[in-house]
């Protein structure tokens, strides 16, 4: 690949088309959109430590560029006011937004680590899991 900010999809043709990935770009609108909106509607949805897990997992400086990429796909449909399932549906609106996060996270989970999920629960004011004890 020429351009290391290329993702090539392959389309049955004999030459794949090229996608720009824009992965700057995507860091400073996530980072401008995402708190603000995930503060909105922390309450309502059940999987806001995940989201925010993504979104310090996108925003490390150690996390692969094809994983961020993932990521901020997912967390770019998140932001964005116009999607499959409106997000002021009651009980539905959020499902969507759901089933993309769980997409990405069983691409690349293994890139959200457990130092995502401390910072993700601090901004979010959720206690700290209690340490299990071994038998």
């Amino acid at each position: 690949m020429r351009n290391p900010t290329e993702i090539i999809i392959e389309n049955g043709e004999s030459q794949p088309t090229r996608l720009p990935v824009n992965l700057d770009r995507d860091r400073r609108r996530t980072k401008r959109n995402f708190v603000t909106k995930l503060f909105r509607v922390a309450g309502r949805i059940p999987f806001a430590d995940d989201l925010a897990a993504a979104y310090y997992a996108a925003m490390d400086p150690k996390t692969p560029r094809k994983a961020k990429a993932v990521l901020f796909a997912a967390l770019g449909y998140f932001i964005v006011p116009t999607d499959a399932m409106p997000d002021v549906i009651a009980g539905l609106g959020f499902t969507d937004d759901a089933t993309v996060l769980a997409t990405a996270l069983g691409i690349v989970g293994s890139q959200v680590k457990e130092k995502h999920r401390r910072a993700a629960r601090r901004l979010l004011g959720l206690p700290e899991p209690a340490a299990r004890k071994d038998d």
